[in-house]
């Protein structure tokens, strides 16, 4: 399923794709590269800029704001902003924020998923419930449901240096205690009853997530996407969606993937049964980082002003 407003590249287990005999049978790994396209030459900043405004209230409101707001797009901007951090390392180029809040328009409009947890939201007005993943997710499907703990980065590049700061992050959200921490959260906030899952799987969701059940019966149904929203060269040459352009950005992030896969393996002793888990490595290029970061967070401080 995917209602993505941009162009996907890849969307693929990443043994389909790999290019190195390691990869040929991996079974838990896949990776998704988007690109944004091109207008009068130039790379559509406003698209972006659009697609992040259209998915904050996923993350940085409540069901019940979202519920309550839902014909007052304004008024829901302007709750959403109140809610954002904008840190100095957000003014400075980190950009932390929007790369979680295009996480959460990726999951809902690629994956289908429900955010049972708007982490910004919770960030803002709980420092307990603000540790732990970029996001949470879940994904009906039929009569069964997936739980999706998500990591996400804004980063000037993806070369090997900027891959170990993302491995610990996505590790450590693994570890027993992080997960059943998620867990009661999930369980607790009263998110999970507003997104109209039917009675019957939202039992099962909770009786599956009591902390009383061990985290081995659950890996199996845990998905972690790894948002990386990172500064490309290409991109910032490219004046149109051509297929060179594409193509070279495709095997760009196969190679990357490749790369960041390797590190990750490298450590998976870390996680117990990390072969049952699934991970989703999701590229996305961007011309000009810092562009990105003073056009949001401006647009942001307006809307916190309103």
């Amino acid at each position: 399923m995917t209602n993505i407003e941009f162009e996907v590249l890849i969307d693929d287990s990443l043994s389909n794709v790999a290019t190195i005999e390691e990869f040929k049978s991996v079974a838990n790994k896949s990776l998704l590269s988007m690109v944004n396209d091109f207008e009068d030459a130039k790379w559509r900043f406003g698209k972006f800029q659009n697609f992040l405004w259209d998915n904050v209230a996923e993350t940085a409101l409540s069901a019940n704001e979202r519920k309550a707001l839902i014909s007052q797009s304004h008024t829901s901007l302007v709750e959403s902003a109140k809610n954002l951090r904008l840190s100095d390392s957000d003014v400075t180029g980190e950009g932390s924020e929007i790369a979680e809040i295009f996480l959460y328009g990726v999951m809902k409009n690629h994956f289908g998923a429900l955010p049972v947890v708007p982490k910004i939201f919770y960030k803002q007005n709980s420092q307990d419930n603000a540790k732990g993943s970029d996001s949470v997710h879940i994904v009906v499907n039929g009569n069964d449901f997936t739980l999706w703990f998500g990591e996400a980065k804004f980063y000037n590049s993806i070369e090997n240096s900027r891959l170990p700061s993302i491995i610990s992050s996505v590790l450590n959200s693994l570890k027993t205690d992080k997960i059943k921490k998620e867990n009661t959260i999930i369980t607790n906030v009263s998110d999970l009853d507003h997104l109209g899952i039917p009675d019957d799987i939202k039992t099962k969701i909770k009786e599956a997530l009591k902390p009383r059940n061990s985290i081995d019966d659950i890996k199996h149904i845990i998905n972690v996407p790894i948002m990386i929203l990172h500064e490309c060269d290409t991109t910032r040459g490219a004046i149109d969606l051509s297929e060179e352009y594409k193509k070279s950005i495709r095997d760009h992030h196969i190679e990357r993937g490749q790369s960041y896969f390797l590190k990750q393996l490298s450590k998976a002793i870390e996680v117990h049964k990390y072969e049952q888990v699934s991970f989703h490595l999701i590229l996305f290029p961007v011309p000009e980082k810092s562009q990105i970061v003073q056009r949001f967070t401006s647009l942001a401080s307006m809307y916190k002003a309103t």
